[in-house]
């Protein structure tokens, strides 16, 4: 059965972060709301269960945040991770909003914990959940609920009827049966295409296959492909994503935050060939582990290995598999299945490299390399002390930034440059207007919050101004 009707004032596609706040937003302002979620209950809330944090604005410490994190600051990182490819006015407006998302999104139930240090350099600029994604989910899901937002799960939005600029209604599946469902407005928020390892291979080619898809099986971008095909532009490379490094041997989909790995700025990175092919060190961790997935995709057969020594193993967030440990390089390159005397060439080099500093993980320290390619440019400390240790890893890849563009009502613009009539996007089916590529620790949560909170706000007062007989929830 789909929900109590089949007509509703807001019709949410997704079910995460970004569809909750939409579904909230809407809701609170009066609409009726229907969120139809492709996964099962148990795996509901796309690549949001995977999450921890999210990154706002905000002009002092607070009890879960260590000092300020303002606006311009924001944007600044912002300009660096994507190289200025973002659209300024939306980023902006984003930044600006961000600063009541976290008053917001604690009015609907979620919690944060106190400020985390070490390697992660987040404590300041980042809001960690208390309990995760996961619970960050319930939270919203219950207030949604208790609002009275009805939820189905296991049901795909498979046809969307939209004339011109307009939506009218959507058809989906459940249970093996489809029913039509109207409403006044949609917002897609059903996230990126990801999971379409054949759409990932129209941009990728073959080597999408040795692609690990760190989020959930079902963001296959059906709705986002619908809503292009119907006339809404679209934006952003098919290529660009958020793809970190994730041990080589984590499950195809879903394996979440525990398969990523952290350790890369404290050893070196060698392909198949135990050669490196990347400044490690090239800034804090949480500013460049999204380039990693990229430049590993780049190698041969898409597989690399972070060596790392004794001195290292203890300095960041183990990940769910154990290193690879050898008493030699030699021996850790057998076991590995690369050839030993390349490997031990590769780190006698970069020992060699090594100039005296004063090793900080938790900043930007003077410990670099000098006269080898690529650099080391922080954090560089001979690796000799036994055991050694390795991680395999592969191409990670969380979300694509191929989405539909919006304008700052969160409306989508069709191909003709005009504002949808009825028709709003969050989320990672949006996220490209602002991540033109790269990214930034919690940003795609922020753009799921701001534009979500958004996107229902208006829908709920489109509605409104032509229903003004709509309930107040």
């Amino acid at each position: 059965m789909i929900g109590a009707s089949t007509e509703y004032d807001v019709l949410v596609a997704g079910g995460g972060n970004a569809a909750l706040c939409a579904a909230i937003s809407a809701r609170r302002a009066g609409a009726s709301v229907l969120v139809v979620e492709a996964a099962p209950r148990f795996y509901r809330g796309g690549n949001t269960r995977h999450t921890r944090n999210m990154r706002c604005a905000h002009d002092a410490a607070t009890e879960t945040l260590s000092g300020p994190y303002f606006e311009d600051e924001f944007f600044d990182d912002l300009l660096r991770v994507t190289g200025g490819k973002t659209d300024e006015d939306l980023a902006k407006m984003m930044i600006s909003e961000s600063k009541r998302m976290l008053t917001w999104i604690a009015e609907q139930g979620v919690r944060f914990q106190p400020s985390l240090g070490g390697t992660l350099s987040l404590g300041r600029t980042n809001s960690f959940f208390l309990g995760g994604g996961r619970a960050m989910l319930n939270a919203l899901y219950r207030t949604a609920e208790s609002l009275g937002v009805e939820v189905v799960y296991d049901t795909e939005v498979v046809g969307l009827d939209i004339e011109g600029p307009q939506f009218r209604s959507a058809r989906v599946r459940h249970a093996g049966r489809e029913t039509a469902v109207r409403a006044r407005t949609f917002v897609a928020a059903s996230g990126g295409f990801e999971a379409n390892i054949e759409w990932l291979k129209e941009g990728w080619g073959e080597i999408a296959d040795n692609f690990l898809i760190r989020g959930t099986p079902y963001n296959r971008g059906t709705v986002l492909k619908m809503l292009i095909d119907s006339g809404v532009r679209h934006i952003g490379d098919p290529t660009q994503c958020h793809a970190v490094a994730i041990d080589a041997r984590a499950p195809k989909f879903d394996g979440g935050i525990i398969t990523r790995l952290d350790c890369v700025v404290f050893g070196i990175v060698v392909n198949k060939h135990a050669e490196r092919f990347y400044d490690e060190g090239e800034d804090v961790w949480p500013k460049r582990y999204a380039i990693w997935g990229r430049l590993v995709a780049a190698q041969p057969d898409q597989i690399a290995y972070i060596v790392f020594d004794a001195s290292s193993l203890e300095l960041f967030m183990p990940s769910l598999f154990p290193p690879v440990q050898a008493s030699t390089l030699g021996e850790l390159a057998g076991k590995l299945g690369i050839e030993a005397t390349a490997l031990e060439r590769t780190v006698a080099a970069f020992n060699d490299a090594v100039r005296p500093g004063h090793f900080d993980h938790t900043s930007l320290d003077d410990c670099r390399t000098e006269g080898i390619e690529p650099p080391k440019s922080h954090w560089a400390r001979r690796i000799e002390q036994a055991p050694f240790y390795a991680y395999p890893v592969r191409p990670g890849i969380t979300f694509t930034y191929l989405g539909v563009k919006v304008d700052r009502r969160a409306r989508m613009v069709m191909e003709d440059g005009r504002p949808a009539d009825n028709m709003f996007a969050a989320g990672e089916i949006m996220a490209g207007n602002v991540l033109g590529q790269g990214y930034a620790a919690g940003i795609g949560m922020t753009i799921g919050s701001v534009f979500g909170r958004i996107a229902g706000r208006e829908a709920a007062a489109l509605v409104s101004s032509t229903c003004p007989s709509s309930e107040a929830a």
